[in-house]
C-alpha cells in the first residue's frame, strides 16, 4: 500500500510531497488521535532513511508522556515545566521546532538510545494549548536540515488538519 519510492525521489523537497501524499492518503477517514500518530510515526520510520525512532510524546500537566512510535524502548517521562530537559522537553517548553546535528553537544540530552546522534522534534500544538510533540533521531551526525524541517513541519500541519486533538492537555 505504501511504498519505498519515497527513498528515490530526485530531491529532499520531492521526497516530503510524496510522503504528505501517503500520510493524507493515510489520515483519510480517520480522526482518533491515537490511530493517526501510530501510523504518522510507522511511515516515517519506515520511509525516511537513516531513522532508529519516531514518535510522540504528549503533554500532560508538566511533563511530556511517551506515545506512539516507532524503534526501542523509549523514556516514558521527560519534564517540560519549569525545568526542561533534552531536546523533546527544550521543544515543548519553547514551543518551536529543535533541529540538533549532534545531540552528544546538547546540553541536557537524555540519551534513551545511545546509537542516537542527532535529532528534529517538531511540537504538535492546537491553537495555544501544546499538545505533544513529534520526535525523530538517527544514528548519523548531521542527518537532518532546514529541509528535513520543512518537510517534516509540513507533514505535521497535515496531521493536525486531519486529526481530532485534544481541547487541553
Amino acid at each position: 500500500m505504501f511504498a519505498v519510492n519515497a527513498l528515490n525521489a530526485p530531491s529532499k523537497t520531492e521526497l516530503y510531497v510524496d510522503l504528505n501524499k501517503q500520510l493524507k492518503s493515510l489520515l483519510d477517514g480517520e480522526r482518533d488521535f491515537i490511530a493517526n500518530a501510530a501510523n504518522f510515526s510507522a511511515l516515517l520510520f519506515n520511509l525516511l532513511p537513516d531513522l532508529n525512532w519516531a514518535g510522540f510524546y504528549l503533554m500532560r500537566g508538566n511533563e511530556l508522556i511517551l506515545g506512539p512510535f516507532q524503534g526501542k524502548p523509549a523514556c516514558v517521562r521527560i519534564p517540560v515545566h519549569p525545568s526542561p530537559r533534552g531536546v523533546c522537553g527544550n521543544s515543548a517548553f519553547h514551543r518551536r521546532t529543535f533541529l540538533v546535528p549532534n545531540v552528544h553537544e546538547f546540553p541536557g540530552h537524555i540519551a534513551c538510545d545511545s546509537a542516537s546522534s542527532s535529532e528534529i522534534v517538531i511540537p504538535i500544538l492546537h491553537g495555544d494549548i501544546l499538545v505533544g510533540v513529534l520526535d525523530l533521531d538517527s544514528p548519523r551526525l548531521g542527518r537532518f536540515d532546514i529541509q528535513d524541517q520543512s518537510g517534516l513541519e509540513l507533514m505535521v500541519a497535515t496531521f493536525i488538519a486531519a486529526t481530532d486533538l485534544p481541547a487541553k492537555a
